[in-house]
């Protein structure tokens, strides 16, 4: 059975690929549509069990009755089969009824609901744009998709319950006390009235100041996990005390969110436990006055007074579950801002996978800002012939990475084209495009995972073989086999920490360099490619990156003039324009801007405050 509960929802199920809803009620609706059978079994089984429940006070009524019969064992024998019945009620019915109402939220629901949000928000958000990580902190986007598949299951099923058990118990208590007197349903109607203009007033400003708590909550978990991914830079520059002030202001903050909350909460209680405290006294008078005239009989208080107790106990449960409730919508309206934002970066609906035949690519009138005024790259025209190996140089910010970055497609351009053996990408898709791309930079990152499994990003399907022969190349299969984490996993199997910790900086990149080698795509991306590695290590990689550029299309970018001479041309970039091309020795004979940027070299390294040069020649 249980196996049966737990294999109703599948999260990882397929799905449509479509955009979470950015209203509250329709992404809630957007979640439960898919699995209405779990969701339709929980009400039925939670309004069984209510009803189950307003049996009780019934068969109080009717054993006070029972017992006020003047002879009890006539009284007891005629009332065998009806005593029979409650007993199956109390000990069977019941039970089973609870139990069927907990394996459903517990074994179906609670397991599979979950996943199912948590799973189909991580596969919308991972293809979002990478501006769009660019904006955020990676703690506070990771912990909104893991806190509202639990607080949106948690809403809903606690509503769900809520709301059968408070309307249930208050029509079914009507119906019974009316049989014994209309007078008796008075407070009943007046506390349902008080409770909906109670629920009016309370839920708006619960739930704005449960969206409030979530928000900070959410600010502190960002603000702590950048604090901790960045570790080894606050230890260097000793700023443990300033990190204690960056995370205590958001702390602070947090607890003044809270506190509004808790202090609506507290009111929103003590004012539903007043009006429960009136709707027993009340219906207890009037039990009492009417009894006291004899127009109503002992059993009958004895039947009102519980039911009208059972109110008040469901209605004080409700006040804990509101509060719960209106917290975890407020996690739900938070995880919103990361999880149903439209993806900006689409490929078009007729979009074909990308075939590269030659490797030439096309920059064509391309003009791209960022947004701002003024133009990063401006009217670029450049092409770059199959099999041409071509160094970008220019100052940081002049343009040489964007120009990476569009070609990868990750921006949109703004004017113009880029096109690869003909095809624009943008009609292309862009996991095709990427595909033919083999890209290293000076920023290495690698995944929390074995030596092996970074390599093999590369081309998933690779055999061991493979991976140690590419490793061999890009000079890391010694350190890899040197390797022990703290697992006790050795060479390839042993992890490297979150985004590569574990591993000095020269071997994240020669790593990297692994990957692309494994990758063996027809175009070629260096992006500082040899930055962070010594030079005699650099002297060996760039005679395997020699072997690896041949036939391959090449866009090198190096500030180190000295590792891309060599290339076929240089593209000299200066304020998002062209300014200058050639090899290495015809620019050092126009003497120009390249041989500026050659003469102002400090050990191979091309120092980023040097004067404007434009005009230079």
């Amino acid at each position: 059975m249980f196996r049966f509960l737990e294999s109703l929802i599948r999260g990882t199920q397929s799905h449509a690929a479509a955009t979470p809803p950015g209203s509250l009620m329709t992404f809630y609706w957007h979640f439960i549509r898919q699995t209405p059978g779990p969701y339709a079994a929980m009400v039925v089984t939670s309004l069984c069990v209510a009803m189950a429940d307003m049996s009780i006070p019934v068969f109080i009524g009717k054993l006070v009755a029972l017992m006020a019969a003047p002879d009890r064992a006539a009284a007891l024998a005629s009332h065998a089969t009806t005593l029979s019945a409650m007993l199956l009620v109390v000990l069977v019915v019941r039970p089973l009824l609870q139990f069927a109402d907990i394996a459903i939220r517990h074994n179906a629901l609670m397991p599979g609901a979950t996943s199912l949000v948590r799973w189909q928000s991580h596969w919308h958000v991972v293809r979002q744009s990478w501006p769009f990580f660019q904006k955020d902190f990676a703690g506070r986007i990771a912990n909104r998709v893991m806190q509202t598949a639990q607080a949106l299951r948690d809403s809903v099923m606690s509503s769900i319950r809520a709301g059968l058990y408070l309307s249930t118990y208050g029509i079914l208590t009507l119906i019974l006390i009316s049989r014994f007197d209309w007078r008796l349903t008075l407070p009943v109607i007046l506390w349902l009235s008080s409770y909906a203009v109670f629920l009016k007033f309370f839920v708006p400003r619960l739930r704005e100041l449960a969206k409030q708590s979530s928000d900070m909550r959410s600010l502190v978990m960002a603000r702590v996990v950048d604090s901790y991914t960045n570790i080894l830079t606050v230890k260097l520059f000793s700023r443990i005390a300033d990190e204690d002030a960056y995370v205590r202001e958001v702390v602070d903050e947090h607890q003044d969110a809270v506190s509004r909350h808790m202090r609506m909460t507290s009111r929103f209680m003590f004012t539903l436990q007043s009006m429960n405290a009136l709707l027993l006294v009340s219906t207890s008078l009037i039990g009492l006055t009417l009894w006291a005239r004899g127009l109503i009989s002992t059993s009958q208080v004895a039947t009102a007074l519980p039911l009208v107790w059972q109110i008040t106990n469901m209605a004080g449960w409700v006040s804990f579950e509101v509060a719960g409730i209106f917290e975890n919508v407020g996690v739900v309206q938070d995880g919103m801002e990361s999880i149903s934002v439209p993806h900006t970066l689409i490929d078009e609906k007729d979009a074909k996978p990308l075939v590269v035949t030659n490797g030439e690519i096309r920059f064509e009138q391309l003009s791209f800002s960022y947004g701002a005024n003024r133009p990063v790259l401006n009217c670029i025209d450049l092409v770059v012939h199959p099999g041409e190996r071509i160094g970008l140089v220019g100052r940081s910010g002049a343009g040489k990475s964007t120009l990476v970055n569009l070609l990868l497609r990750f921006y949109d351009i703004e004017s113009g084209r880029i096109t690869v053996d003909g095809q624009d990408i943008r009609h292309v898709t862009q996991e095709s495009l990427r595909t033919q791309i083999g890209l290293v930079t000076q920023d290495t990152s690698l995944l929390h995972r074995s030596l092996a499994d970074n390599i093999r990003y590369g081309r998933p399907q690779a055999t061991q073989a493979e991976i140690e022969e590419a490793a061999k190349k890009a000079h890391a299969h010694d350190f890899i086999m040197g390797l022990r984490d703290w697992n006790g996993r050795t060479g390839y199997q042993a992890h490297v920490g979150e985004r590569g910790v574990k591993l000095s900086g020269g071997q994240r990149q020669r790593v990297a360099i692994a990957r692309v080698i494994l990758k063996n795509a027809p175009i070629l991306l260096l992006d500082e490619a040899t930055s962070a590695l010594d030079s005699e290590i650099e002297a060996s990689i760039q005679e395997q990156l020699a072997g690896l550029m041949q036939g391959k299309t090449v866009i090198a970018i190096a500030h180190r003039l000295s590792t891309i001479a060599r290339m076929d041309r240089l593209i000299v970039i200066d304020h998002g324009r062209i300014v200058e091309q050639g090899s290495h020795s015809e620019l050092l004979v126009k003497n120009g801007l390249y041989a500026a940027l050659w003469q102002h070299q400090s050990g191979g390294f091309l120092a980023d405050d040097i004067p404007d040069l434009t005009k230079v020649g």
